[in-house]
């Protein structure tokens, strides 16, 4: 057996349980009734079966219930497998039959599509069971949870974010930012996203509240920056753009932390976030990092405007490259770093060699060891903090018979960060509503390519492989006929 520490949540429900938990959209619950709505979740899943090792999905909507469900399923001895809700159902069925889910908790809105996906569902409007207490100790090393992230090629792929890589990351992000019992974290990101579920997670560890929205609504957010309800903010560039679009005073100085992911951040838009006393935190991490690696510390928000800060207390980083001050590829190692992937025993040892997590990510370290991402993968768009990786799109047109070959890249866009676009060779006749049609069906909708540009050929190097690059530069061009 690993080391062990106290059940965080039931140490708190003892230690301080009229504190508030969980501000959710159906109500507020202090830690005591919490533990005792967790309780009741897990036995009714140990009700249906669920046994140590069973994956058990969710399919849902940020909510109470799925705070619940993230301390419940691990209690009740399975191992949480959250899905994105805004998969087509084929991507679905993937990563239940990858992970070998036995149980997914589906909420009303997606019953229906929970209901094919070849597999039982119990309705989060479901979950009262006999009492399940909390344990007295968790392993750090026992899987809480896996994650699917895309890797490079595109594929999903798993990663395991054990109760140790959330624990130890609780702590790291207290130590750097502080820690006062009167936080409330505001949760925007989906619950289904390591960013999100890290939030509840971290809660319960540091005794603080989760302040859950069911989705990011820029006007129901900065209300609750102005009335004083949310010290610290988790958000992407595209939100942050939002909650200071037009805004001509500064926030309350009762918020004291936004930190900023997914994805480099404009300096045009760090700096209106700075004249608007935004205390803008950016910070680096992965899935397969249980999310922060890096954080800028509050004190040098201004002093590094654009840095994603120094490697969290329990990580390091390091650059993969030639010499020192040099860009290259980001390494992480630390007990925050996943311990592979899921059924993927080749991802995993080409993730992770000598101890280190090569991310594929690009940045460098300057001369005071701060941190600055470059780009998030040569290949990898990132739109409103949503990864694409272009070859599971290229995939899906490339299945279409009047495509004989396609490229898909990012495009800068001011709003989003990036947007898809797909340059297409055809072997047929196809109309952009065709194409436009064809990817709706078969993937999420934020990787179904903004614009289809129609090329007669696609530029590719001497090893046959397609010059991304070169495809990237010429998309203003006016597009062939015919689309």
């Amino acid at each position: 057996m690993g080391i062990v520490v106290p059940d965080w949540l039931g140490r708190q429900a003892s230690l301080t349980p009229d504190r508030v938990a969980i501000d959710a959209p159906e109500g507020t619950v202090t830690f005591r009734a919490f533990e005792a709505l967790v309780a009741r979740a897990a036995g009714r899943l140990r009700g249906v079966d669920v046994r140590d090792g069973e994956r058990v999905a969710v399919l849902a909507r940020n909510s109470l219930p799925y705070a619940a469900l993230i301390h419940a399923v691990p209690r009740a001895g399975g191992i949480l497998v959250p899905l994105n809700t805004r998969l087509s159902r084929d991507e679905l069925r993937a990563q239940i039959a990858d992970a070998g889910v036995r149980l997914l908790v589906a909420d009303a809105a997606h019953r229906g599509v929970a209901g094919m996906l070849g597999v039982p569902v119990l309705g989060t409007d479901d979950l009262e069971g006999t009492l399940l207490p909390a344990p007295e100790r968790v392993n750090l090393d026992r899987p809480h949870s896996i994650i699917y992230t895309s890797g490079t090629t595109g594929a999903p792929k798993g990663a395991i974010v054990t109760h140790g890589n959330l624990w130890h990351g609780a702590l790291a992000s207290a130590v750097n930012m502080g820690h006062e019992p009167g936080d409330r974290w505001l949760c925007v990101l989906p619950l289904f996203h390591v960013g999100g579920l890290s939030i509840v997670t971290r809660g319960a560890i540091l005794g603080i509240a989760a302040v859950i929205h069911e989705r990011f609504d820029v006007g129901r957010v900065n209300a609750a920056i102005e009335r004083g309800d949310v010290t610290i903010v988790s958000a992407v560039s595209v939100m942050l753009a939002q909650l200071s679009e037009g805004r001509d005073r500064p926030f309350p100085s009762s918020l004291r932390a936004v930190l900023l992911g997914g994805g480099p951040a404009s300096r045009d838009l760090l700096e209106r976030a700075a004249s608007l006393h935004i205390p803008v935190l950016q910070t680096y991490g992965l899935t397969e990092t249980a999310s922060q690696a890096a954080t800028l510390a509050p004190g040098d928000a201004l002093r590094k405007l654009g840095s994603a800060g120094k490697p969290l207390s329990v990580t390091e980083i390091r650059i993969d490259a030639d010499e020192p001050g040099v860009s290259g590829e980001i390494l992480v190692r630390g007990l925050t770093v996943t311990p592979g992937y899921y059924g993927r025993p080749e991802a995993t040892a080409e993730a992770l060699r000598d101890g280190w997590l090569h991310t594929g990510d690009l940045g460098y370290l300057d001369e005071e060891g701060y941190l600055y991402v470059l780009d998030r993968r040569d290949d990898l768009i990132v739109s409103g903090g949503e990864n694409i990786y272009p070859a599971e799109v290229e995939r899906v047109l490339s299945s279409h018979p009047a495509v004989a070959d396609v490229c898909v890249v990012g495009i800068p866009d001011t709003r989003w960060g990036q947007r898809p676009v797909a340059a297409v060779v055809l072997r047929g006749s196809a109309t952009s509503a065709d194409l436009l049609t064809f990817c709706r069906e078969r993937l999420a909708g934020y990787k179904v390519p903004d614009r289809f540009v129609i090329r007669d050929e696609l530029p590719r190097n001497a090893g046959g492989k397609v010059l991304r690059r070169v495809v990237r530069e010429t998309l203003d061009e006016p597009p062939s006929a015919g689309l």
